[in-house]
């Protein structure tokens, strides 16, 4: 094969050359040029041959970087719309605002950031004057994602327009003794004001990204016109080392979702230094974002730079502000004019010459302050730009100062993110600074002011008057209840009956239940299926054809398995969404859907299923800002415990998830053993979700891919169904029930576990003349919730039993819990029990065997529970202690 170095590229490619003259002319202009005026000039040439190319659309790789210099020049920004005065006035006030509520705070040692709403308040008063849509508007308002150290200013702006108080201001981080204020963006705290909790980094953006691309759904199927609506998410340069935040880019851009803008405020630093201490974090940030199809437009310099540029007549000053890293622009920020002239300027003769017609003051002006994110001139025109592009996502690189106007103390320090106050010289300097009229005698005593124009001030009438037009006050948060009908007894009828002879695994139960639920004329179309890629393990596969996976596009393709019944089908109007091998999507956007009822006003009821050991171990995090986002819908951990999903080993043996989910307040977990049950639990669950008198939990439920017979409902088990537990049958109902004298025991299940209790009642009644009830513990969860309320209400006065007391008052001999969780699972109940107890489970790692090999690996089989039923038993003398051993032998253990 011949050397292919030194050829030209054409004869490199696969497509053969239709003018190798013509080619060759390009290419010898281009040596041309290089040769004639420099390589940076042909440089400089084939960047804007491949831009306008790129602006013209045709068909090429994009550039993945761009100059480091304004997206938008000067000369091409729109006209103003606003009073630049007056909201430079109103901006000064939140500055002053959220500095001091944070400062008065730190007395208390409760803490607060001031640096980061400092960097970026232009970023977010542009906005709130010119462009948030609020509530009011047509439609459902735009959608804000707050970035959380920022939330001190938007507290400050709710005071400005009357929302808060002056003493919910001084409760900053109080919430305890009532009306404080939350740390951060906490919806579940502050439910009229924030929308979507923010704060745990990299969660925001991954969300906005899911809400925007949920906006959409809504749209094609018809529920809601989401045309008008926008999403907004306000980032951190150093938020975006999180993994989530970008992992959904290539998403945005797929489904051109040009309804999201992500600002992302470049200070340049996170929370201990620099972002990008040796490189350039807007440059990379640039390339991530133009490499996965989003539209890129930077906003870096003030207009104190356009001198420079305009002076700038060879290229030298962009090839440095291009050379220079994060940590070195830094430096530049706090050092004096000296310095500058010295490591910026003096790096080649060309700089030199251009600083040389610059004054001290220009100079300092442009390195310490002059930055494209504190201009309102720039800021609106980037926002101008990002709404009018049309067919992918925006993002925004907004270069700022962390800490702006705070003083030389604050400004560009690497530990400003952990500076909690001022001083009060501190705060007189940056009165001055900010022209606000406060007297000093507003700080006798040592406490610094806040400080308010007055309520019918000019700059609160502007305010106020420029949120009218667009559509009310913002952030808000409204819910406008509308209670869901109650499906049809007839869905749930197929469960409560059973399967006859036929096994079925709860999961199909479960599949089947919803599948019936979706048909249902008044809420069928408000199903939202949510699965991670393994439709099909799940046996979803016959949702497909009938319900329609959801893509913007609907299917351009024809399915490989178009002949076939339950074919893969795409739909623009499609139901199911189907996330690709993404469990924070999918978890994105069951988020997205379970706050539906608030964010658009249409309640709608997504269910997401996944592996259950891929659920609460990965995306934890993200169940607690579902929960703080009040979102109501059900969560299923499908092929669920550490011994039904036969071969895959440990990590896919989920023994704990009950134990996480167990910490999340407005989790409801239930491990149902039967069809029937879990038809009452969800039955349930709408109706406390989506009824009259909605509450704001989620449901956990688990189910198995281990088919059974399901057997029929017996009567009057649903209110142990939902409370937690309730005798499925006793020793005596068995066809060859124990004698009368024998010794008794309570055996204890959920999930597939019952089966396992069932064969060992009968083993117990036939071997060792024992009598055995079984007992079917559908949550041991909501046993110890409804346990824990009682002892709390014990110490108001209240004396009240708690519901897994009352249910085995009276039951006789010990108590044996068995699941195939960990033993701390079914032990959250113990201290409620009155009878001896203890428990079996599948505590350690899982692994590799069959369901029989894993359950006698564990101890949980049916001869192992009754080893064990034997020796709680014989402890306490009702059978012989040699019983023990004889069964051990008598079962091989």
């Amino acid at each position: 094969m011949s050397d292919p170095v030194g050829k030209l590229p054409s004869e490199l490619d696969q497509l053969p050359d239709r003018d190798t003259e013509e080619t060759a002319e390009w290419a010898a202009s281009l040596d041309a040029v290089a040769q004639a005026a420099g390589t940076r000039r042909a440089e400089y040439l084939l960047r804007r041959t491949l831009q306008h190319a790129e602006a013209a659309g045709l068909a090429l790789p994009k550039l993945l970087e761009t100059d480091y210099v304004n997206t938008i020049p000067t000369a091409a920004e729109p006209e103003f719309p606003g009073d630049e005065a007056m909201e430079a006035r109103i901006t000064a006030w939140n500055r002053w605002n959220a500095a001091a509520m944070v400062t008065r705070g730190s007395k208390y040692g409760v803490g607060g950031h001031i640096a980061t709403f400092a960097s970026a308040a232009w970023l977010y008063e542009t906005g709130f004057q010119h462009f948030f849509r609020g509530k009011e508007a047509d439609g459902s308002g735009d959608q804000l994602y707050i970035q959380g150290h920022a939330s001190p200013g938007i507290y400050a702006r709710a005071f400005l327009d009357g929302r808060i108080s002056e003493q919910q201001l001084d409760n900053f981080r109080q919430e305890s003794g009532g009306n404080g204020l939350p740390s951060y963006p906490h919806p579940r705290r502050l439910p009229w004001l924030w929308e979507f909790p923010t704060v745990s980094m990299g969660l925001g953006p991954l969300s906005a990204i899911y809400q925007a691309r949920f906006n959409r759904y809504l749209q094609n199927r018809n529920i809601k016109d989401t045309a008008n609506s926008h999403v907004w998410a306000f980032l951190g340069d150093g938020e975006m080392d999180e993994p989530e935040s970008t992992a959904a880019l290539a998403l945005a851009s797929r489904e051109q979702l040009d309804n999201l803008t992500f600002v992302i405020n470049c200070n340049l630093q996170r929370l201990d230094g620099p972002v990008r201490a040796n490189f350039r974090v807007v440059q990379e940030l640039e390339a991530q974002f133009r490499g996965a199809g989003w539209n890129v437009i930077k906003t870096l310099w003030g207009s104190a730079w356009d001198e420079l540029f305009q002076l700038d007549t060879t290229g030298a000053l962009v090839r440095r502000l291009r050379e220079v890293p994060d940590a070195q622009f830094q430096t530049y920020a706090t050092r004096d004019v000296a310095y500058i002239r010295q490591h910026f300027f003096g790096a080649n003769a060309e700089l030199v010459q251009l600083a040389g017609v610059l004054s001290d003051a220009k100079i300092a002006e442009c390195f310490h302050t002059s930055r494209g994110g504190h201009e309102p001139r720039k800021v609106y025109a980037a926002y101008k730009a990002a709404l009018e592009h049309k067919g992918a996502p925006t993002v925004i690189l907004a270069q700022t100062v962390k800490g702006y106007t705070l003083g030389a103390g604050f400004e560009s320090k690497n530990a400003n993110h952990q500076m909690k106050k001022l001083t009060i010289d501190e705060f007189k300097s940056m009165r001055d600074k900010l022209g606000l009229p406060i007297p000093d005698s507003a700080f006798e005593g040592g406490q610094v002011p806040y400080g308010h124009p007055g309520a019918n001030s000019p700059e609160v009438q502007y305010l106020n008057e420029r949120r009218a037009a667009l559509g009310g006050p913002a952030p808000a948060r409204k819910v406008h209840h509308v209670a869901l009908p109650a499906p049809a007894d007839r869905s749930f009828a197929p469960l409560i009956k059973g399967s006859g002879k036929q096994e079925m695994a709860t999961t199909m139960a479960f599949v089947r239940l919803v599948k019936d639920l979706m048909r249902d004329k008044e809420t069928g179309k408000r199903w939202v299926p949510i699965v991670p890629d393994e439709a099909r393990t799940f046996g979803m596969e016959s949702l497909f054809p009938s319900a329609g996976i959801y893509s913007p596009l609907g299917q351009t393709y024809e399915p490989v398995d178009r002949d076939q019944l339950m074919y893969y089908k795409e739909a623009k109007d499609g139901q199911i969404l189907n996330e690709g091998i993404t469990e924070a999507g999918a978890m994105a956007d069951f988020i997205a859907a379970c706050t539906s009822y608030a964010t658009h006003g249409e309640p709608m009821i997504p269910f997401y299923i996944f592996y259950s050991m891929f659920g609460w171990q990965r995306t934890a995090d993200q169940m607690w800002q579902l929960a703080d986002q009040l979102g109501k819908g059900f969560i299923v951990g499908a092929t669920a415990g550490r011994t039904t999903l036969t071969g895959e080993g440990l990590q896919h043996a989920d023994g704990h998830s009950h134990l996480i989910a167990s910490t999340n307040p407005a989790s409801l977990n239930y491990d149902p053993a039967f069809a029937y049950e879990i038809a009452v639990i969800v039955k349930d669950g709408l109706r406390r979700m989506y009824g009259e008198q909605p509450e704001d939990v989620f449901y956990y439920l688990t189910v198995y891919n281990e088919p059974k017979v399901q057997p029929a409902m017996p009567e009057g088990v649903e209110e142990g169904i939902l409370k937690g537990l309730y005798r499925f049958n006793q020793a005596s109902d068995l066809e060859n029930a124990p004698a009368a004298d024998a010794a008794k025991i309570q055996l204890m299940a959920s999930g597939t576990a019952i089966h396992w209790i069932l064969e060992a009642q009968a083993l117990l009644a036939a071997d060792w003349n024992v009598a055995a009830d079984v007992w079917s513990a559908t949550s041991w969860g909501e046993l110890r919730r409804d346990a824990l309320e009682c002892d709390e209400a014990l110490l108001r006065g209240e004396v009240r039993t708690p519901y897994v007391t009352r249910a085995l008052e009276g039951a006789a001999g010990p108590v044996l819990a068995v699941s195939d969780w960990m033993r701390q699972v079914p032990d959250q109940i113990s201290q409620w029990v009155e009878q001896d107890y203890t428990s079996l489970g599948t505590d350690g790692f899982g692994l590799s065997d069959t369901r029989e090999g894993a359950r006698r690996h564990f101890g949980v089989d049916a001869q192992s529970i009754v080893v064990a039923a034997l020796a709680q038993l014989a402890r306490r003398g009702e059978v012989p202690a040699s019983a023990v051993k004889e069964a051990r032998e008598r079962y091989g253990l």
